[in-house]
């Protein structure tokens, strides 16, 4: 969704998960590789809104399993976040839940905020 207020933009990015372009899930049972196709997807979604991760002010980021899989997405976010050169770094929440699919493993929301020109 995406909220225009005289100059702020704010994108509210709902659940993205490891889904290929035809809607199918990628990367099944491979936590890490979700994550970065997770990541890709959100990456897509800013990039046709005229945004990048600069303009990402928080995520709220949902594990299947946090126990078994925090460790490996606390590598995989830090990691992904210093190529982006993030500093800082978003606001960012971490949940476990069960997800839209079986076979997903992890879910990410995420919100922009950055200033465009108003319309007139």
């Amino acid at each position: 969704m995406r909220i225009d207020l005289n100059g702020l933009t704010i994108l509210l990015i709902s659940g993205t998960a490891s889904i290929d372009e035809h809607g199918h899930t990628v990367h099944v049972g491979d936590f890490r590789a979700q994550l970065r196709r997770t990541y890709q997807n959100i990456t897509g979604l800013l990039e046709a809104e005229g945004a990048t991760w600069h303009d990402i002010v928080r995520t709220t980021c949902y594990l299947r399993d946090i126990e078994r899989d925090y460790e490996a997405f606390n590598e995989e976010r830090t990691e992904f976040f210093r190529r982006q050169e993030l500093d800082p770094v978003p606001a960012s929440t971490g949940i476990q839940a069960i997800l839209c699919r079986p076979e997903l493993l992890v879910e990410i929301e995420a919100i922009a905020m950055f200033r465009t020109t108003p319309k007139v």
